[in-house]
């Protein structure tokens, strides 16, 4: 089996081994792949492995080997899925390997954003705390979690752990999920996404993105929220219309925005997000925890030998 894994570094910079997937056939490994090289790389490939390079219906025609597409992530929206399913290529993903790493994000953006971390730390290092006249300072609000409410909308594996630490935060949970209330946990009240956003004090976005889901905060919803909220979006960017954020931002309704994601990735320098007040985005690093991307490699592993033996696993297609 020829095998060819098209973006390999964002996965594998240097600090894992492919040797699990070099085991099962003739590995070829390519950093990046641009979209006018695919099909000459890809052409001869019983099994393709993509992170972000897309995979679309004019390529796979051009791939008469092609039997298996592995995407080295979660989402599978890279992959014309219909068009793999009439060709008879089986397509898997790799769920819920990066659910403690995103988890352990989002907080991190929540914290810095109600402790004002990332302000205190560059102060000080330009001598603001060493000049002043008491033992300690601060110039802006500082808010603990204890007692506020924190909206979680979709109540995946991610969401799911969100809500439970924020409930030993001494947080009020509600989600706006397909759940039944029945089925979740006591703590965590369902809700409709108005009666989310109308009450919480900070609104996390952990849904996945779909025609529905796509720049559902918006102008329109942002007023919906309370003033001076904060928004977390470790989900997808699109989730989120940015120059609607931006603006919410700078007219003071929103109070912060923590980001991993953006609508494009990279960004744009031009993008507002990137001048308004009080937002804080990483570089869509939430999953890329060494921890994780080596749970990432062993199940990508786990599902060729599957598929190798005729019981694929982590099917999408």
């Amino acid at each position: 089996m020829k095998i060819v894994v098209l973006d390999g570094y964002s996965v594998n910079p240097g600090d894992l081994s492919w040797n699990g997937i070099k085991e099962l056939g003739d590995l070829t490994v390519y950093d990046r792949t641009s979209p006018d090289d695919v099909v000459s790389r890809v052409e001869q490939a019983d099994i393709v492995l993509t992170n972000k390079v897309v995979l679309s219906d004019a390529i796979m025609a051009k791939l008469p080997n092609l039997k298996y597409i592995g995407v080295l992530a979660t989402g599978v929206n890279i992959v014309d899925i219909a068009a793999a399913r009439k060709r008879g290529v089986i397509v898997t993903n790799v769920p819920a390997y990066s659910t403690d790493s995103v988890v352990q994000m989002t907080f991190a953006h929540i914290l810095n954003i109600t402790n004002r971390v990332a302000h205190y730390s560059k102060q000080n290092r330009n001598g603001r705390w060493s000049s002043n006249e008491d033992f300690c300072y601060w110039d802006t609000p500082l808010n603990e979690l204890a007692g506020k409410t924190l909206g979680v909308v979709g109540l995946g594996s991610i969401g799911y752990k969100v809500a439970c630490i924020a409930r030993d935060f001494g947080m009020d949970v509600f989600a706006f999920t397909s759940k039944n209330s029945a089925d979740l946990p006591d703590g965590i009240q369902k809700t409709t996404l108005d009666g989310l956003l109308g009450i919480s004090d900070i609104v996390t976005l952990h849904c996945p993105l779909t025609e529905t889901t796509k720049e559902m905060i918006n102008k329109a919803t942002l007023k919906k929220m309370k003033k001076g909220s904060i928004l977390i979006n470790t989900g997808r960017g699109p989730l989120v219309n940015e120059n609607d954020v931006a603006e919410a931002l700078n007219e003071g309704w929103l109070g912060g925005y923590g980001a991993d994601v953006m609508c494009q990735e990279p960004p744009l320098e031009d993008n507002p997000i990137f001048s308004a007040p009080n937002a804080y985005i990483t570089p869509h690093i939430a999953w890329a925890t060494y921890e994780a991307r080596v749970r990432l490699v062993n199940i990508v592993t786990s599902n060729i030998k599957a598929f190798l033996d005729g019981k694929p696993v982590n099917v999408v297609s």
